[in-house]
């Protein structure tokens, strides 16, 4: 495909900014999960755009963080792996909360030695008034070493066709990595596991969402009717007791959502078996992490 464009993208920055709704806006479908609760995300989530002229391969990063676990070490060896030999980054900032020294340290550690375009996606701008906005772009400039700075909102769509066009526009000639069809490579066990953690995420208290994993454990298909078994993984008996409930409606509300959300990944029914399994401090054991795929 003589002029056709491709290329890697990796986006990182601070937990809780909207990397990975940003990544979702920019492909235009959900890929990875959404949650307010901070590193989400915990694997290389890639989010594959392919337009007739282009495809980009989006790495949707875990936030840069100072860790205060084992786990939290193995997310941050994720991101410096994620932008290694790409042709692009973009580095996401949070303009309600602020451009600050994180965002700094961020760029100092994972963006400024990077040899392909580097940009900076000011993001949650629709949240600010334009006087507000102001002081932030002038924090993102300071920083220094970016090719372009966008503001943008992941959540909302302002911004994002901008920044998508001068990514595409930065791709070097070469085939699609990809086919065309394909939205991630991420495997279907993964996928429908990280739905189940999103919906936990969502509904169980503050102590708990970085304690959860969610272990697939078996797809039965049959015929319009697909059954699948999962295991969600806490730290402690005490967490076990919040995700389960008082009567098991915790554990149902999670299940009741999760299912909706696999619906449409799979285009079947589905029956969604869930469990809930005690390895205690399953975030500082490497063996523990290692049988989690973490």
């Amino acid at each position: 495909m003589s002029g056709f464009r491709s290329g890697i993208v990796a986006v990182v920055g601070r937990p809780n900014v909207g990397k990975s709704t940003l990544v979702n806006a920019l492909v235009g479908r959900k890929v990875a999960i959404v949650s307010d609760k901070p590193q989400t995300t915990r694997r290389h989530i890639r989010a594959i755009l392919t337009t007739d002229e282009a495809q980009i391969v989006f790495t949707d990063t875990p936030g840069f963080h100072k860790p205060k676990t084992l786990l939290g070490t193995r997310l941050n060896n994720l991101v410096r792996d994620a932008v290694e030999g790409v042709d692009a980054v973009v580095l996401v900032v949070d303009a309600e909360a602020g451009v600050g020294r994180g965002d700094a340290y961020v760029h100092a550690r994972q963006v400024a030695s990077v040899a392909g375009f580097k940009i900076c996606a000011v993001n949650k701008v629709d949240r600010l008034r334009h006087h507000d906005l102001v002081p932030q772009l002038a924090a993102v400039d300071a920083i220094g070493g970016f090719d372009e700075i966008v503001p943008i909102s992941a959540r909302g769509g302002k911004g994002v066709g901008v920044l998508r066009d001068l990514l595409l526009a930065h791709m070097p000639e070469g085939p699609a990595l990809y086919p065309s069809g394909e939205g991630t490579d991420q495997p279907l066990e993964i996928t429908l596991a990280e739905l189940v953690r999103e919906q936990a995420l969502h509904v169980t208290r503050q102590e708990v969402p970085h304690s959860i994993a969610v272990v697939l454990e078996e797809i039965e298909r049959d015929g319009d009717l697909t059954r699948v078994h999962a295991t969600l993984v806490v730290e402690r008996d005490s967490q076990k007791g919040i995700v389960i409930g008082k009567g098991g409606e915790t554990l149902k509300s999670i299940g009741t959502a999760a299912r909706k959300e696999m619906e449409q990944v799979l285009g079947t029914r589905v029956f969604l078996d869930l469990r809930v399994k005690v390895v205690k401090e399953w975030q500082r054991d490497a063996k523990a992490m290692d049988r989690l795929g973490l």
